[in-house]
C-alpha cells in the first residue's frame, strides 16, 4: 500500500495529471471559440458553416463526405486560432521577456573553406587547414 501511495503522489504523475485536465479546459475554450465566434463567422462570408447534410450513395453504401468536411474545417481553423491568437502572442511575450546572457558560441567558421568547427579545434575537420 505505501507503494502504491508513493506512486500515487509522485510529482511527474501529479504533474501530468494537472497538466491534461488544464489541456482539456482549454481545449473546451479553444473549440467553444471557434464554434461559437469563428464558424459563423465564415458562415457569413461563405454562406454555410455545416457541410454534414453532403452525401452520395455508392451501391446502396451511404458516404457522409459532408461530416468529413466539417471535421476538417473545424481542424483547420482551431489550428489557425490556436496559432495566431495564442502561440504567435506567447512567443512575442517570452522572447521581450528573456533577459539571459547571451549564449556562447560553440562552433566557429573556418577561414579556408568557411565550414563551422568548434571553437576548440586547431585544425579544420573539413579542409585540414590548421586555424589559430
Amino acid at each position: 500500500m505505501s507503494d502504491f501511495k508513493a506512486f500515487l503522489l509522485r510529482g511527474n504523475l501529479v504533474d501530468t495529471a494537472v497538466g491534461i485536465v488544464i489541456g482539456l479546459a482549454f481545449a473546451a475554450v479553444i473549440t467553444a471559440f471557434v464554434g461559437d465566434l469563428i464558424t459563423p463567422l465564415i458562415a457569413a462570408i461563405g454562406g454555410t458553416a455545416d457541410f454534414s447534410a453532403l452525401s452520395f450513395t455508392i451501391n446502396k453504401s451511404h458516404f457522409l463526405y459532408g461530416a468529413f468536411l466539417n471535421a476538417l474545417i473545424s481542424f483547420v481553423v482551431i489550428a489557425a486560432v490556436l496559432f495566431y491568437f495564442i502561440v504567435k502572442p506567447v512567443n512575442a511575450l517570452m522572447s521581450r521577456r528573456k533577459t539571459g546572457p547571451p549564449e556562447a558560441a560553440t562552433t566557429r567558421e573556418c577561414p579556408e573553406c568557411l565550414s563551422e568547427i568548434p571553437v576548440a579545434a586547431r585544425l579544420c575537420a573539413f579542409c585540414t587547414v590548421e586555424v589559430a
